[in-house]
């Protein structure tokens, strides 16, 4: 596989009529997603962390090789800013393993305002069992050195790439042999949507940077007015037309 391509969450009501119809209820939202994405990163693990049970009913409400990706929980990277963190990990992890072969990558997005340690980041990544992919949203400059590149490569982690306002925010490192883009807020009409030019481009860099064998992670995250379901649809015809594999997005949306 190549491109997993999804959304930042799927629980929006203004999507209805967008993505899910009108006669299908909210509680049945995640099956109607799984329909058309093979892939979501839940964000609201973020907010407050769901226990284990949750997770496995996600698991049990989804097709065979839906894939998750975990954002981590706002306690470790942004309450606790990545200091002492065996026990936050290990609470994360034995609740995200719910998910069972559903589990896909974790995101650990930094607070703007946390400046670089290397030492403090190589630490909190020791802390991840061995063959869990973890992807590092960092967010403020200073992180854009060597010593961080550094730990990233020796830990198999990726550096999140992120576009806002369709243009990249982070370095466009590739510090594992896999990837993992997050696509906040396009530049285009109406607002947040994402031009064609700006997805062709990401697109590009994505053919340029991985084989078609690597598995690079893509979640749109501009959700207002349904964007981040067109612009998915929108990017998977980039991918292709580049003779990529990317893995099935919606047919059929309105507008």
């Amino acid at each position: 596989m190549s491109v997993h391509l999804g959304t930042s969450g799927w629980q929006y009501r203004h999507w209805r009529d967008v993505l899910y119809p009108g006669d299908v209820p909210q509680r049945l939202w995640l099956e109607e997603f799984a329909k058309g994405f093979a892939t979501v990163e839940l964000n609201n693990a973020f907010y407050r962390l769901p226990d284990r049970e949750a997770f496995a009913a996600w698991r049990d409400r989804t097709p065979e090789h839906f894939t998750m990706a975990v954002k981590a929980s706002r306690y470790l990277t942004h309450i606790r800013r990545l200091r002492e963190p065996g026990e936050p990990v290990r609470r994360l992890m034995s609740h995200a393993e719910g998910l069972g072969d559903r589990l896909g990558p974790v995101l650990l997005q930094l607070p703007p305002t946390l400046t670089a340690d290397a030492e403090l980041l190589d630490t909190c990544l020791r802390c991840f069992p061995s063959g869990v992919r973890v992807a590092v949203e960092t967010r403020h400059p200073s992180w854009d050195v060597p010593e961080v590149r550094d730990v990233l490569v020796a830990r198999g982690a990726a550096l999140c790439w992120a576009d806002a306002r369709s243009r990249p925010v982070s370095p466009l490192w590739r510090t594992a042999d896999w990837g993992y883009l997050r696509l906040h807020e396009g530049g285009a009409s109406p607002w947040p949507r994402y031009g064609r030019r700006a997805l062709d481009s990401w697109a590009g860099r994505i053919a340029g940077t991985w084989p078609d064998t690597a598995d690079v992670y893509v979640y749109f995250n501009n959700d207002p007015g349904g964007a981040a379901v067109h612009d998915a649809v929108t990017f998977a015809r980039a991918v292709r037309a580049l003779g990529r594999t990317v893995s099935r997005v919606p047919r059929d949306l309105p507008g």
